[in-house]
């Protein structure tokens, strides 16, 4: 894969994610996981460069927005 692009943001907390990964379903999943914690643009496709294998995404995050649930605790079984 080519290198990921360089972006500059003008507010810090704000955060450009360049996901590279074998296939759709494993960007979006981490898609998926980052946007459970953060405020995250979604994107619906990803991009793929000719003649390479995988597969790219491009989000767009801010720290600064955590949303609530991620913040609530989650129930962890009991080891005993």
């Amino acid at each position: 894969m080519d290198p990921i692009r360089e972006a500059h943001l003008s507010e810090p907390g704000l955060l450009v994610i360049d996901v590279a990964g074998f296939d759709d379903a494993t960007v979006f999943a981490f898609q998926a996981a980052i946007a459970r914690t953060w405020g995250t643009s979604t994107v619906e496709c990803t991009t793929r460069d000719a003649g390479q294998p995988g597969v790219r995404l491009r989000m767009y995050t801010d720290l600064r927005q955590v949303l609530e649930d991620a913040s609530s605790p989650e129930s962890v079984p009991s080891a005993t």
